[in-house]
C-alpha cells in the first residue's frame, strides 16, 4: 500500500515540476501577443538610460525639480477605455520596492502626458484621472532619490491599457500595490520603458 502511495505521490509531483516551466512559457507568449505593437515613449530619458535631474525628487538629500516624466504611449488594443501609469523602484532596500508614481482613470482618447503632468507640479492631469497614495506618504509623483552609494536604481514605468473607463478608488487611500492588484484583472495590455538614476 505504501509502495503505491509513494510511486503515485511522485508521480504527481513530476507531472507538477514539469508543468511550472511550461505555464510560464504560456503566460510569457500570452503577454508577447497582448502587447504587440503597444508601446509607450518618453521625451524625459530613453529607454535604459539616466533619468535627468528635473525628474529626480527634492528632499532627503536630492536636489532634483520632482517633476514628473514626460510619456506617450500608441498603438493600444481594440477595446481600450482608459489608462493607467506606474512608476516602479524595484531595487529600494525596502524589502517591497519603491512605489513612486501612479495615475489611473485616464480616458482612451489621451495618448501622452506632458512633463510635470502631476498635481505636485504642473497639474495637467485630465480631469477624471487620480494619483495613488504613494511610499512617499503623499498623493502624487516623486521622483528617484536611492541612497548614496548604491548601484543606479532602475525606475520601471509602465503603461496600462484597460477593458474599463473607470477603477472605483479612493486617491487618499490607494496604494501602489492595491492599484496594481486592481489592474491585473482589467488589463488588456501594456508598454513599459525602464529608466536608471544614482547617485
Amino acid at each position: 500500500m505504501k509502495s503505491k502511495l509513494s510511486v503515485r505521490l511522485l508521480a504527481f509531483l513530476l507531472m507538477t515540476i514539469s508543468a511550472v516551466p511550461l505555464a510560464q512559457a504560456e503566460e510569457a507568449a500570452g503577454m508577447a501577443e497582448n502587447n504587440n505593437g503597444f508601446t509607450a515613449t518618453s521625451a524625459s530619458f530613453k529607454n535604459g538610460e539616466s533619468i535627468g535631474n528635473s525628474s529626480v525628487f527634492k528632499g532627503f538629500g536630492c536636489e532634483g525639480g520632482n517633476l514628473s516624466p514626460q510619456l506617450s504611449w500608441k498603438n493600444s488594443p481594440a477595446g481600450t477605455k482608459s489608462y493607467a501609469i506606474t512608476m516602479y523602484d524595484p531595487d529600494a532596500p525596502t524589502g517591497s520596492g519603491w512605489w513612486h508614481w501612479g495615475v489611473y482613470n485616464i480616458p482612451a482618447n489621451v495618448s501622452a502626458l506632458s512633463e510635470g503632468a502631476s498635481k505636485t507640479a504642473k497639474n495637467t492631469l485630465p480631469l477624471t484621472a487620480s494619483e495613488i497614495f504613494t511610499d512617499f506618504g503623499s498623493t502624487g509623483y516623486g521622483g528617484p532619490c536611492p541612497p548614496v552609494g548604491d548601484n543606479p536604481h532602475h525606475y520601471i514605468l509602465t503603461v496600462y491599457a484597460l477593458k474599463t473607463d473607470k477603477l472605483d478608488l479612493n486617491p487618499q487611500t490607494t496604494t501602489g500595490a492595491l492599484l496594481a492588484f486592481m489592474l491585473r484583472d482589467n488589463t488588456l495590455a501594456k508598454a513599459t520603458i525602464t529608466g536608471r538614476y544614482g547617485r
